[in-house]
């Protein structure tokens, strides 16, 4: 419903997670997370376009493993950056994730890094990168990569944030707003630059993209 019929081409469709701490249960997990969701990994990447405007994209999906972020996750968002650098082309990730891949222990961790990193090597090419954040968006992606593009789209009512309300009523010791954590707390505190439905998605990013082709045309 967002990319133009046809138009989508994944790459590193490839990447699959192994078990490099012999974490028990954990390659059991990974084949009933691909037979339920028919993908590799939680997060899937390619090309496409949106209005007739290339672009990288990538989508993750929540039902596969919570959209965690493990080795592989984190390879193909710093592919699609590096891609999206040697081909001038803008990033649009969605995010739906609840963090780091416990799995995969330190690895996992080091792909907040790596993937921060990816962001800034393709800012400083010149590429633009739009960062939509949908229910949840949380943990290590959230202080990673999704907080950082460009332009910070969430969907309404999407819970985002590090941790959850629970822990920082803990670590506050007092009681949070209602709306703590949701996209619209994060709008008015100026995290996010505008809350879109899903069924506006297209639309919006169709301006967006148009904004930055002509910006880059123009020498912006």
């Amino acid at each position: 419903m967002t990319v133009d019929p046809g138009s989508f081409e994944e790459t590193d469709g490839n990447l699959v997670s192994v078990d490099p701490l012999g974490f028990p249960e954990y390659p059991e997990k990974l084949a009933k997370a691909r037979e339920a969701t028919g993908l590799t990994e939680a997060i899937v990447t390619g090309r496409a376009t949106i209005e007739e405007v290339p672009l990288i994209i990538g989508a993750a999906d929540f039902g596969f493993m919570g959209g965690s972020m493990g080795s592989v996750y984190g390879e193909k968002v710093a592919r699609a950056f590096e891609r999206a650098a040697e081909e001038k082309k803008a990033v649009v990730l969605f995010s739906a994730s609840g963090g780091a891949r416990m799995q995969e222990g330190l690895l996992a961790l080091m792909q907040m890094a790596k993937t921060a990193a990816a962001v800034r090597k393709a800012r400083d090419a010149g590429v633009p990168f739009i960062s939509v954040l949908t229910s949840p968006t949380t943990g290590g992606v959230f202080a990673s990569y999704a907080s950082l593009g460009d332009v910070v789209l969430a969907e309404p009512g999407a819970i985002v944030g590090f941790a959850g309300r629970r822990v920082g009523q803990q670590e506050l010791g007092g009681q949070l707003p209602p709306n703590f954590q949701t996209s619209e707390f994060q709008y008015e505190h100026g995290f996010v630059d505008r809350i879109v439905n899903r069924k506006d998605m297209r639309r919006i990013l169709g301006f967006l993209l148009r904004f930055f082709a002509e910006g880059r045309r123009n020498g912006g």
